[in-house]
């Protein structure tokens, strides 16, 4: 008897040509395993649509067939999402990539969903304009990705997450049909918006193929500090006084935990940012406007420090000097040099729950895992937090059992204050079985019908999410 899966994909072949879909051999290593490092899983099929029309065409042949596929992009999501499970079809939008419009009257900006996030960026900025989203994966993720998992990022304090920043989209449904709503206008109520129901869906309820951005004014001279503070209620109470300060114009409110400096200092080899080590340092970057800007800044941080209300600063007085401050945050993407091995975390808590929820994660990991690694940072002012926990010898790969311990140790904590198990990577594959902590059984429910309506044989991303 003939496969069923060869029968899928020699109708694809047939409709799309031989070199739009590869299998065995020809499909690249990178389309069998995601940022999250899982082991590698090649999938049945790897399918490139050139055009929307190629996708649509892709999944009413796997639609009909009742065929899994799986979505793919800049393969840098953290959930296994976009993970090939086995027999599934990867359908790949990297070749639908390119800058269709950027129309400074309405500030929007079309691009096609492959369409890697740094090319916006240029090309938002090359008009004058400033793209809200940013990421540290910038330069390989995609913009349908970054819509499709409503990405965070270093400037949601500012311009939100994702979601804020979608005016329209074009998607295909399961079946193949289009959807086409590519609204450039801020203002358009017309119903009910099936844009916003996508965006976060992570690929479960259609394929994105286009985005619609509204774009910024780009901002005026920034400002950029490393604030010393003696306790995560300290750098709240921060946080609002700067916010009454400067408004809209703080763009950035990073807080780094101590064991998140320590690692900086010993394993990265950055120097130490004071004189003594304190709870916790704070990054946060103005745009004070103004041609006094620098100097009321200087002004706050100085009149906090009077007071007592932070314990040291360190005021960058030129980009070089920003970016040996930025080192700090940023020397997370190092720790693959020599740690191999953690089961990382991205939660979101609620400001007046962040001290305690800091103190029962340390609790839990000295308790449980006392020689482990266990760093703390995160954008304190979304009430996001990362939490990374591993060996002490990098070099040690942590079995997933043993992951799995860890997050079923962590993650209730993160239901008791209330907070929620994703903040900004997702649900994937990897945080479903823990959604339940976040989400009702009512919410859940919704959940499923809406799919159910949306995908019925339920091959858009099978075992994502729910």
């Amino acid at each position: 008897m003939t496969d069923p899966t060869d029968t899928v994909i020699a109708a694809l072949r047939t409709a799309l040509g031989s070199r739009a879909v590869l299998t065995g051999s020809e499909i690249p290593a990178r389309n069998a395993q995601d940022a999250t490092l899982k082991p590698a899983t090649p999938p049945a099929a790897l399918v490139l649509p050139r055009t929307t029309e190629d996708v649509s065409t892709a999944l009413r042949i796997c639609h009909d067939a009742h065929h899994p596929v799986v979505t793919q992009g800049g393969m840098t999501g953290l959930a296994a999402g976009a993970h090939p499970g086995s027999g599934e079809i990867a359908l790949s939008l990297e070749k639908m990539s390119g800058i269709e419009e950027v129309d400074v009257a309405s500030a929007t900006l079309t691009a096609l969903a492959g369409t890697p996030l740094q090319t916006v960026q240029d090309a938002a900025k090359g008009a004058g304009l400033l793209c809200g989203i940013d990421l540290g994966a910038r330069g390989s993720c995609s913009i349908g990705g970054n819509v499709a998992t409503n990405a965070g990022g270093n400037q949601v304090l500012r311009y939100g997450m994702a979601r804020r920043n979608v005016l329209g989209l074009e998607a295909v449904q399961a079946d193949g049909t289009v959807l086409r709503s590519l609204n450039k206008m801020l203002k358009n109520n017309t119903g009910y918006d099936w844009t916003q129901l996508l965006i976060g869906s992570e690929g479960t309820l259609g394929v994105i193929t286009r985005v619609v951005l509204g774009l910024h004014p780009m901002p005026g001279p920034t400002q950029t500090a490393l604030v010393a503070l003696s306790s995560a209620e300290a750098a709240t109470a921060l946080l609002r006084r700067t916010e009454g300060a400067f408004g809209a114009g703080l763009l950035v409110f990073e807080g780094m935990w101590r064991e998140f400096i320590d690692v900086a200092v010993a394993r990265v080899g950055l120097p130490g940012p004071f004189d003594a080590p304190h709870e916790i340092c704070v990054l946060v970057e103005v745009a004070p406007g103004g041609t006094d800007g620098a100097e009321r800044f200087a002004d706050m941080l100085g009149a906090c420090l009077n007071d007592g209300a932070i314990s040291d600063a360190r005021i960058a007085q030129s980009t070089a000097d920003a970016a040996r401050i930025w080192a700090y945050r940023e020397s997370v993407y190092d720790y693959a040099k020599f740690q191999t091995g953690f089961a990382g975390f991205d939660i979101s808590v609620p400001r007046p729950d962040m001290a305690a929820a800091v103190a029962d994660i340390r609790a839990a990991a000295a308790a449980h895992w006392p020689d482990a690694l266990n760093v703390i940072f995160g954008h304190i002012a979304d009430c996001n937090l990362h939490l990374i926990v591993g060996p002490t010898d990098g070099s040690r790969d942590l079995p997933d059992a043993e992951k799995h311990r860890i997050e079923a140790t962590i993650y209730p904590i993160v239901g008791t204050h209330h907070g929620s198990v994703s903040a900004e990577h997702g649900i994937g594959r990897t945080k479903r079985d823990y959604l339940s902590l976040s989400r009702s059984a009512p919410e859940l429910a919704l959940m499923r019908t809406i799919k159910a309506a949306m995908d019925p044989h339920g091959i858009l991303n099978p075992g994502r999410v729910l």
